[in-house]
């Protein structure tokens, strides 16, 4: 890949030349991803990424590739997202993560989209969700995974809660319908790499808690962990996908449960 990104990569290009899309990346030492999907994200205007304390050559090779690069340390997601934004020139944002690529078909759909006058001011996307290199569509949700997202919005229209994990987040103007196509995301490796999830989720909503005054007690959570394990399980089909609908179910019923005992039980962070 040569860069390649500027204003015109899309079919139909702001005013005087302006960007019209722009693709937002937030990540973590993510080397090797990087490389890959910049190419594939040669369709938009400009990728704007933004390097949270990352050591390993992120930067430098994602400013070879043309990617515009804001780097430093933000503990919040939603401060990550908004320093990525203030560097953005798109009226349209496509948020990604650094493991997922969009098919040839959503890219087709964002063009479509961001080239069009008017209509609505933001979008859901379907999440392909892959483990192991194993696409599972069934069972997702409970904080620990969705099979769809709103991942493409005008600037201005999505905002990001304080929280340090899945913050709440809140969107104004019109909701189009879904996009067609998806983003392939691989979430996880292996069972260890979907127990390592947990463990760093549960740790960053356990301060959240602590920081909020809602810890909440054990018994409430237990009830909860019941739900949401029968939400995911049974009411989204995980039982569909064999051994792996149990484990993701199981994790999703103990994200909030984990959180509220490493609440009270560990110190805060300092």
């Amino acid at each position: 890949m040569d860069g390649g990104f500027g204003p015109g990569a899309l079919a139909a290009p702001g005013l005087s030349g302006a960007p019209r899309l722009s693709v937002l990346l937030c990540v973590r030492d993510e080397a090797e991803r990087i490389p890959p999907l910049l190419a594939a994200l040669s369709f938009a205007d400009e990728v704007i990424l933004v390097a949270d304390r990352s050591t390993d050559g992120t930067v430098g090779l994602a400013s070879r590739l043309g990617a515009v690069v804001v780097e430093g340390a933000w503990p919040l997601e939603g401060d990550r997202k908004r320093a990525g934004l203030e560097a953005a020139l798109g009226e349209w944002v496509l948020e990604l993560d650094a493991d997922e690529m969009p098919d040839a078909e959503l890219v087709v759909a964002v063009r479509r989209v961001v080239s069009a006058p008017g209509g609505p001011d933001y979008y859901q996307v379907r999440i392909d969700n892959h483990v192991g290199g194993r696409l599972i569509r069934h069972g997702w949700g409970g904080s620990f995974g969705t099979s769809s997202a709103v991942r493409l919005y005008r600037r201005g229209a999505k905002s990001w809660g304080p929280q340090r994990v899945h913050p709440r987040v809140r969107f104004t103007g019109l909701e189009g319908s879904r996009l067609p196509g998806a983003l392939r995301h691989d979430v996880d490796t292996d069972v260890s790499d979907m127990l390592a999830r947990l463990d760093r989720y549960s740790r960053l909503h356990a301060a959240d808690l602590r920081e909020s005054g809602k810890l909440g007690g054990v018994p409430r959570n237990l009830l909860r962990a019941a739900s949401r394990f029968y939400k995911a399980y049974v009411r989204r089909r995980g039982w569909r996908e064999g051994h792996w609908g149990f484990l993701i179910a199981l994790m999703a019923a103990l994200y909030p449960l984990l959180a509220t005992l490493r609440g009270h039980l560990e110190r805060p962070e300092d």
